[in-house]
C-alpha cells in the first residue's frame, strides 16, 4: 500500500470534500459504473456516491459551481477510482454501481428508481407531493432548499403505498438494505397522516427500521401513533438555532411553525423513545459558528443526537450564488459534535448495515479527536456493547420476519 494512504484520515477527506467538492475528469465513466447523479428532494444527495477508504460513503458535490474550482480530480486508471490532489494520488475509492432494482417497475409500472433511491446503504423515499411552502404567494420555501424543482421532475410526485412497498422489498432483496427512510415537506399539519400508511405496510412487509422526517406536528400523540405502527427514529429539521437566521431563511417555517414547535416534538419523542432515537437537523455554513455549537449541544442535552448538513449552494436554489463553507469552521463543528455525543453518551451507529453518504454523522466524529483518553475508550465499549446487544436482536427479528 502507498504510504501516502496510510496515513490518510478519511473522514477529513470526507469533510473536505463536503466542503470543497469534486471535479471528473474525462477518464471516468460514470454513465456505466456508478449510481445515478439525480436531483431529488431537497437536493443534498444530488452528488456522486462513493466509497473512501474506512468504508465511508460521501455523495460529493460535482455539478455545482465551487465544485468546478475544487483541488479535488476523480480519474479512472486501469479499471480502478482514485481520488488526486494537486496531481498526486490521494485514495483508490469504490464507486457504488446503479442497482439493477433502479431499473425495474412496480406492478402499477412505476420506474422503481422514481419512488425511492439508495442514500448511503439506506432507502430513501418522500411519498407525498411538493412542500406547500413551495406553493404559497409568495413563495415560503426555505432558501437553500431544490425540493420544488425536483418532486415531480426527477421523481414521482405522489407515490402509491403499492409502489413504495415493492420498491421496499427489492431493495432490501438485492441491496441487503437494513433501513427505510421516509421524509416530507409542509403539508398543512398532515405529514404524520399521509406517512402512516406507507409506514405500517413497508414495516408489515419487510420487518426493515423506519425512520421518519417531516415538519413537526403539534397533536403530540400523532408520534404514538407512528410508534405503534413501527417507527423506530424520528428526525426534526429546525435548520437554525439563530432565531434571526431562521426567520430569514426559512420564512415558510417561521411563520407557520416556530422553532418551540420542533423542539416540543424532539423532547416529547426523546422521552418515549430514550436516548439515540431522534436526530435534531441542522445546516452548518450559515449562521454563525457559536449558534451551531449551541443548537449541538441543546440536541445532545436533550437525548437527541445531531444531524448535521454542510450548506450545499446548489444549482437553481435561491442560495446557489453564496459560498460553500470553509473547511476549517466545519472541523471546528465536527469536533464539537463528537464531543458533545460523548459528554452526553448519546448511542451512536448502533443500527446495523446503515451507512449515510449526505452527511458526517456522530460515529465519524472520532476522525476528528485531537487525542485519545479514558473517556474516549469507555465511550467506544459503551457503543460496542450496545451495537452488539442491538443487532443481534434487530437480526433475530429480521430472520423470523
Amino acid at each position: 500500500m502507498n504510504k501516502q494512504w496510510e496515513k490518510l484520515n478519511p473522514g477529513i477527506l470526507k469533510l473536505e470534500l463536503f466542503c470543497k467538492g469534486m471535479r471528473i475528469d474525462p477518464t471516468c465513466d460514470l454513465e456505466k459504473d456508478a449510481r445515478l447523479v439525480s436531483r431529488i428532494r431537497a437536493g443534498l444527495g444530488s452528488g456522486l456516491e462513493i466509497i473512501l477508504p474506512d468504508n465511508l460513503y460521501a455523495n460529493i458535490p460535482v455539478l455545482e459551481e465551487f465544485a468546478k474550482q475544487s483541488p479535488f480530480l476523480l480519474i479512472k486508471r486501469s479499471s480502478r477510482y482514485y481520488i488526486t490532489k494537486e496531481g498526486s494520488d490521494l485514495c483508490q475509492v469504490t464507486i457504488p454501481s446503479q442497482p439493477l432494482w433502479y431499473q425495474k417497475r412496480t406492478s402499477n409500472g412505476t420506474l422503481m428508481s422514481r419512488v425511492g433511491m439508495l442514500q448511503g446503504t439506506y432507502l430513501a423515499i418522500y411519498p407525498a407531493r411538493v412542500c406547500s411552502y413551495w406553493l404559497s404567494e409568495p413563495r415560503q420555501n426555505c432558501r437553500f432548499c431544490a425540493t420544488g424543482l425536483n418532486v415531480g421532475v426527477t421523481e414521482e410526485a405522489e407515490k402509491s403505498v403499492q409502489d413504495v412497498v415493492e420498491t421496499a422489498v427489492a431493495a432490501r432483496k438485492e441491496s441487503r438494505i437494513t433501513f427505510v427512510h421516509f421524509n416530507t415537506g409542509y403539508c398543512e399539519r398532515k405529514a404524520l397522516d399521509i406517512l402512516a400508511p406507507y409506514v405500517k405496510a413497508v414495516k408489515e412487509e419487510t420487518g426493515l427500521l423506519i425512520g421518519v422526517q417531516c415538519p413537526p406536528q403539534k397533536e403530540l400523540s400523532k408520534y404514538d401513533m407512528m410508534m405503534e405502527m413501527g417507527t423506530d427514529h424520528f428526525s426534526f429539521c429546525f435548520e437554525f438555532f439563530n432565531k434571526e437566521v431562521f426567520r430569514e431563511v426559512c420564512p415558510g417555517k417561521a411563520e407557520t411553525l416556530g422553532q418551540e414547535t420542533f423542539f416540543t416534538a424532539m423532547e416529547y419523542t426523546v422521552g418515549k423513545m430514550g436516548k439515540g432515537k431522534v436526530s435534531g437537523e441542522i445546516i452548518a455554513g450559515l449562521e454563525p459558528i457559536e449558534d451551531t455549537l449551541k443548537a449541538i449541544d441543546y440536541i445532545t442535552s436533550i437525548g437527541a443526537f445531531p444531524t448535521i448538513c454542510i450548506f450545499r449552494p446548489l444549482a437553481g436554489t435561491d442560495y446557489q450564488t453564496k459560498p460553500s463553507p470553509k473547511f476549517e469552521d466545519m472541523l471546528l463543528i465536527f469536533r464539537h459534535m463528537y464531543e458533545a455525543c460523548k459528554k452526553n453518551s448519546i448511542p451512536t451507529d448502533i443500527a446495523p448495515k446503515i451507512r449515510v453518504s449526505l452527511v458526517v454523522l456522530p460515529y465519524e466524529g472520532r476522525y476528528f479527536m485531537e487525542g485519545y483518553g479514558f473517556d474516549d475508550f469507555i465511550y467506544s465499549c459503551k457503543l460496542t456493547l450496545m451495537r452488539l446487544l442491538f443487532r443481534t436482536y434487530y437480526g433475530i427479528k429480521l430472520f423470523l420476519k
